[in-house]
């Protein structure tokens, strides 16, 4: 493998499946230290791999936005445009190894547009990702963390994976606006965040039971409180704050910081609390112990990766379903305050 000299990696979204594949690009610039690495990614999950130093070019797919933008006559041309400078960027180089990390359809096409030598990606990838690829799929378990499977195909290239951390690179800019916040807000020292929001219904725990843990918590380890999530977020976290005992050292900032800014906040905190949800995965990559309550998925799969996390899930016989919409969410409000209370402590 001392011939590759062009890589790109496909890994287009979301962001929690970004950050799980930071590992695998440290572990192909160790072992490819001179070789000019690619990343193709679409423009929400971006941020994580922005100012990366082991990415020579980042490819951004503005898919999302121009399914919208293409139909409405005032952006045609413009999107048109960009849609087609998007292809040639793809084109631009002559990969020596193309890695689809994806396993999708959209992102293999992708794979098919890059000139590449050799096409590579995992087993048990859908919609026929498989069909773009020149190699026999690298064969991964999914009943492992996707930080495994993905280090199974660095592994496969011949790289090492023993060292890796995958931390997301943060700026000076972004420190110092996290230091001048916390240093004006409240007190930058025993730090708990709670991110208390999914996208998906089935992962949502009651607010009411956010609302008596951050009070616990505050009683107990007389601890600041931060509150993360998106701006959308803000008017559900506003509720879960008017319900605690007392709001001091107490701060909302959903909506407040970028993703790298949120990546250093983490990393300034004790412990977050959270659901199945991107800011878990962005929390345990910069650091940050995590307790993280699981309900219709599975921890096994994309869980907190490293030691030192606490997962909380009922016991219930249809946990994980992987359902979206559900009439019975019972996996998720068995979970009692008790529970993740003593989780927490247990960490601290």
């Amino acid at each position: 493998m001392t011939d590759v000299k062009n890589i790109l990696i496909i890994k287009l979204s979301s962001i929690g499946d970004v950050v799980h594949a930071l590992p695998f690009l440290e572990a192909i610039r160790q072992c490819f230290p001179a070789s000019k690495i690619d990343w193709l990614i679409e423009e929400e999950a971006s941020q994580v791999i922005s100012g990366h130093p082991s990415i020579n070019q980042i490819i951004v797919s503005g898919r999302k936005r121009w399914q919208k933008e293409i139909f409405e006559p005032s952006k045609f041309i413009k999107t048109s445009s960009d849609i087609i400078k998007f292809y040639k960027d793809v084109r631009l180089s002559s990969y020596d190894v193309v890695i689809d990390l994806q396993g999708l359809f959209r992102s293999g096409v992708l794979a098919a547009i890059s000139k590449g030598k050799r096409k590579i990606g995992m087993s048990g990838s859908r919609e026929g990702a498989s069909f773009f690829l020149k190699e026999l799929p690298v064969p991964v378990s999914y009943e492992q963390h996707a930080i495994d499977r993905y280090l199974k195909v660095a592994s496969y290239l011949g790289c090492n994976t023993d060292t890796v951390k995958g931390e997301i690179p943060v700026f000076e800019q972004d420190k110092n606006l996290i230091d001048n916040l916390l240093g004006s807000q409240i007190e930058n020292k025993n730090i708990i965040a709670v991110n208390p929001i999914a996208k998906w219904k089935t992962k949502l725990w009651e607010e009411d039971k956010f609302s008596k843990l951050a009070s616990m918590l505050q009683k107990d380890l007389s601890c600041s409180i931060i509150f993360t999530g998106s701006k959308q977020d803000v008017p559900v976290i506003d509720g879960i704050m008017n319900k605690m005992d007392s709001k001091d050292r107490t701060i909302n900032f959903a909506g407040r910081t970028s993703l790298k800014e949120l990546a250093y906040l983490y990393s300034k905190c004790s412990v977050l609390v959270c659901t199945d949800t991107g800011p878990m995965h962005i929390a345990s990559a910069m650091g940050c112990k995590v307790v993280s309550l699981f309900g219709p998925t599975s921890p096994l799969r994309t869980g907190p990766y490293g030691k030192g996390h606490k997962v909380i899930r009922s016991d219930k016989d249809c946990s994980p379903c992987l359902k979206k919409e559900c009439d019975n969410t019972a996996c998720m409000k068995n979970i009692t305050v008790t529970e993740v209370f003593d989780a927490v402590m247990s960490i601290i």
